[in-house]
């Protein structure tokens, strides 16, 4: 049985989205299929989207399956693009998202979908990290890091020129450093003229991707910690295009385009048999 999705992307990150309501039983194996370059349709991640039409403003169930097949719990593109879709069936300009790292409101805009994603943790505990003392600007491999959790856990590392970061060689060892018991995403950032760029090494995708929300967000929320800006709007850019970080009363906002690219049909892997013995 064929299956409908829609592909979205927000400054380059970009997802596969399928109505949760659709069968799919086994979603890891259907993400790794899908978000193949070579052999499937392509993308960063899966979003299974569930809309609860009936509320006010409407709210909309998101799930993030990547392509290793493991959950994320928040993806702060990913969650503009669920808006859009929600905000599109819904016939609204303002929707709520529930995400494993819990529930973020969002709003449609002729630029674009600004969705606000919560307050960064510095603590050990909220990262996670190894120890009991936050980490920052301490050498982790061959970068001085500081870690935070933006919805998901990040390394950000800031550079002369992120464009003379070899980021596949070396992001894999912070990715994997003790110093993260549950991995993080690897996000690397060097001073612009307007605000930050940004290159980001994606936990679950295991490359680089061409934008990362949660990745803006840390690279606005170290800066700050790090007393390398004050304002309360960074600009980060990312390879995929322009984002912007917001802060009011320490909670983040983050804000840029995303585009709905096209629609079709897949058919789902069929599901693994499972050997009995008697």
């Amino acid at each position: 049985m064929s299956l409908e999705f829609e592909k979205y992307h927000g400054t380059g990150n970009d997802f596969v989205v399928v109505d949760a309501s659709l069968p799919v039983p086994d979603r890891g194996a259907f993400a790794r299929e899908v978000c193949d370059r070579q052999r499937g349709i392509g993308a960063d991640g899966v979003l299974f989207l569930a809309l609860e039409g009936a509320y006010r403003p409407p709210r909309v169930i998101m799930t993030l399956v990547q392509p290793d097949g493991s959950t994320a719990a928040m993806c702060g593109n990913g969650a503009r693009c669920a808006a859009h879709w929600a905000a599109r069936r819904a016939n609204a300009d303002a929707v709520m998202i529930d995400t494993l790292a819990g529930t973020r409101s969002a709003t449609i805009r002729d630029d674009g979908v600004a969705v606000e994603m919560g307050a960064p943790s510095f603590a050990p505990g909220d990262v996670p990290l190894a120890g009991d003392a936050p980490l920052v600007e301490e050498q982790v491999g061959d970068y001085a890091v500081t870690a935070v959790n933006t919805g998901v856990p990040h390394a950000v590392a800031f550079v002369d020129d992120v464009a003379d970061v070899p980021v596949e060689r070396d992001a894999p060892a912070i990715r994997n450093h003790d110093r993260f018991p549950d991995g993080a995403n690897v996000t690397f950032a060097s001073r612009t003229a307007s605000g930050f760029d940004q290159r980001t090494f994606e936990r679950g995708v295991e490359g680089e991707t061409d934008s990362c929300g949660t990745g803006a967000v840390a690279i606005a929320a170290v800066a700050r910690r790090l007393g390398l800006v004050d304002d309360d709007s960074v600009a980060v850019s990312p390879p995929g295009g322009d984002l912007r970080v917001t802060f009011e009363g320490g909670r983040a906002t983050l804000s840029g385009p995303v585009e709905r690219e096209f629609e079709g049909e897949i058919d789902p892997p069929a599901p693994r048999r499972r050997d009995s013995t008697a």
